[in-house]
């Protein structure tokens, strides 16, 4: 199970999910006259010195735990390959689902009128797609798995 290569993927791919809790979406973004942080779990603003949460993104929260959930479910279907293939693809749509919903939650909460530049975006806004990426290896490993066996079962 872990040995295979595609576990290590979605392995990673879980983790890098997971890591969206420790890593700033949106960096130094200034409302009201304050720097503002927003990460999956909430707004973080730096007042007199001190890092305070000002608001919380409950159902984002929610959502990144069970984006980060189902690549690591998928590592325990390693008996059926076929199965844990089709599995992986409907993971890659929740997890595009998901950056949508993460894109949405922020554009709501920042407003229009406000423009965001390059500057602002911080590591968190492209672990969704580093996680998809990572899905992707994994199909495509277990892939070369399922034609690894189908070779030998012609030898035999």
């Amino acid at each position: 199970m872990i040995q295979r290569i595609q576990s290590i993927y979605l392995l990673a791919a879980s983790l890098v999910l997971f890591s969206l809790f420790l890593l700033p979406v949106i960096n130094n973004l200034i409302l009201n006259g304050h720097p503002d942080s927003l990460m999956v779990n909430g707004v973080y603003e730096v007042i007199n010195g001190v890092r305070t949460k000002t608001a919380s993104f409950v159902w984002l929260s929610v959502a990144t735990v069970v984006a980060a959930m189902l690549p690591l479910a998928g590592i325990f279907m390693y008996k059926n390959r076929k199965q844990q293939s089709a599995y992986l693809y409907i993971v890659m749509v929740l997890i595009i689902g998901y950056s949508f919903l993460l894109a949405e939650t922020i554009k709501g909460f920042i407003g229009e009128d406000l423009t965001l530049r390059p500057e602002n975006y911080g590591l968190g806004m492209i672990l969704s797609s580093l996680s998809i990426v990572l899905v992707v290896f994994a199909i495509k490993a277990i892939s070369r798995d399922e034609k690894l066996v189908k070779s030998a079962d012609r030898l035999r």
